[in-house]
Order: C-alpha cells, then sequence, then structure tokens
C-alpha cells in the first residue's frame, strides 16, 4: 500500500479513538502490577497511559506500521520506564504466556484473520488472564462505506481499485466469539455498540478520512490521494450534511468483548 501512517496527523485526528480508549480501561480491572500487551498500539499515546497505570508492571504496545512504531519509540518509550514497543504483526503474535492482560482498541478490524488474532492473544496470556478488545464491527460507518464503494466504483477511481483486495474486517458478535472460543478463551462479552463519531465539519471529516481509511486511500498514487479524500467528503456530506453548527456526525458501530483465558 503506498500510503504510510502519519504520526503526526493521527495524532490531530484520533480524538474517538483516544475517547473509546479510556472507556475500556475499567474492563481490564488492574491492580497496577500487570504486565499488557496493546495490539495495534499506533502513535503510542494510549498504550502510554496504560504504563501509567502500572507502574509496578510493563506494557509493551505491538504495531505493525514502522512509521508509528519509530514515533511511539520516540516519544514515549523514552521517558516512560515500564514501556516497549514492537513492530509486528497481530495475526502473527510472537509472544507465550507472557501477560497478564492484551488490550486493543481500535485496531483488529485491520486484519483479515481474526481467527488467527485470537489464537495469538490467547497464547500471549498467562491462565487467567484478561482480554478487552473494541474494533470496528459489523456495520461500522456502513454510510461513508456506501460513499467509498460508489466512489470506487466511478470511471475516474475505479483504475485503482481491485474488487478483491482486502479493505477490513467489520465482523458480528457470533462469528468473533466462535474465534474466541475456539483459541480456548472464555468470553463473557461480545457484543455490538452503535455510537456516533463527531467531527468538526469538513476539515476534520477530511482529517478522520486522510489518517484512518488507508485501506481505501492507499491504492491512490500519491499526486492524487488528496483529491480523492475530497471527493469522498464531498459525497459524503451531499448526503449526510452537517450540522447548523458545522459538525459532521457518522455513525459507527463498535465490537467489544472481554474474554479470560481459563
Amino acid at each position: 500500500m503506498p500510503a504510510t501512517w502519519d504520526p503526526d496527523d493521527y495524532g490531530r485526528n484520533a480524538s474517538a479513538q483516544t475517547g473509546w480508549a479510556a472507556g475500556l480501561l475499567p474492563l481490564l480491572a488492574l491492580s497496577g502490577n500487570e504486565a499488557i500487551l496493546d495490539l495495534g498500539s499506533g502513535d503510542g499515546r494510549v498504550t502510554t497511559g496504560l504504563a501509567r497505570l502500572v507502574p509496578e508492571g510493563h506494557v509493551v504496545g505491538l504495531d505493525a506500521s514502522p512509521s508509528m512504531t519509530a514515533h511511539a519509540r520516540l516519544n514515549h518509550a523514552t521517558v516512560q520506564p515500564n514501556l516497549a514497543f514492537v513492530l509486528g504483526d497481530m495475526e502473527a503474535i510472537p509472544f507465550r504466556d507472557r501477560f497478564d492482560r492484551v488490550f486493543s482498541n481500535a485496531a483488529l478490524h485491520w486484519a483479515y484473520d481474526h481467527a488467527a488474532v485470537a489464537e495469538g492473544i490467547a497464547g500471549a496470556l498467562c491462565h487467567g488472564g484478561r482480554a478487552v478488545i473494541q474494533c470496528g464491527g459489523k456495520g461500522n460507518a456502513a454510510a461513508m462505506v456506501a460513499v467509498l464503494e460508489d466512489l470506487i466504483r466511478s470511471p475516474t477511481w475505479a483504475p485503482y481499485f481491485s474488487d478483491t483486495t482486502f479493505r477490513y474486517t467489520f465482523t458480528d458478535e457470533a462469528t468473533f466469539r466462535a474465534h474466541l472460543e475456539k483459541a480456548g478463551l472464555v468470553p463473557f462479552e461480545v457484543r455490538l455498540l452503535p455510537v456516533t463519531m463527531t467531527v468538526a465539519g469538513r476539515d476534520g471529516l477530511a482529517g478522520w478520512v486522510r489518517t484512518t481509511w488507508l485501506r481505501y486511500t492507499g491504492p491512490v498514487p500519491d499526486n492524487r490521494r488528496e483529491a480523492f479524500v475530497q471527493a469522498l467528503v464531498d459525497g459524503y456530506l451531499a448526503r449526510h450534511p452537517p450540522a447548523r453548527d458545522g459538525r459532521v456526525e457518522v455513525p459507527m458501530v463498535r465490537l467489544q468483548a472481554v474474554a479470560e483465558r481459563p
């Protein structure tokens, strides 16, 4: 994929992701001495917050983006002694029997094989360990996806897209629960949560698209990518105009799961 994550741009446009992560923290049931693995650690801000919650423990953030991992190491790992960042694939988690908690927020929908992710989580957890996960679920951002699918079929943009290209895995409760159980985990909660994300007008919507929809924007050449982003924003706002105060709403669906390794 030609497009790469821009940590600074992501930081400016990731308030929703940060808010979702904050809402998940109580589910971790931390005592302060746990070892935690953060899957899809991104720019490292949320992972750093986890490390502060476990001053007698330690946290490892795993992410597949070289630019995000380098940014996280430089800006966070150097000042937080119980924190490290590893470049890696969440479909091939390289740890075994090492963590008391596995945390993942707004990341697992980037993985094609959720069964492999669940197996990796189960393997990385110690016995009695807990996984707390939230990602895009079935029906997530359906209004945005509808505009995207129309756009990539249009004569202007179709040459850059293949119908067989993997985009995102927005899965349902039953499927994800089955993956967890097959991996040997005991799910206590697996559910879809409808939420509404709000961004600050046209620029906020463009920033969110630019930094979090790389499966769609990535195939477009560098010199045309911004035009694609603006075409997408135009299409969405034509169907879903801003409120009077300029705010733009995007209906989302989050898949939330809490499971333990017996």
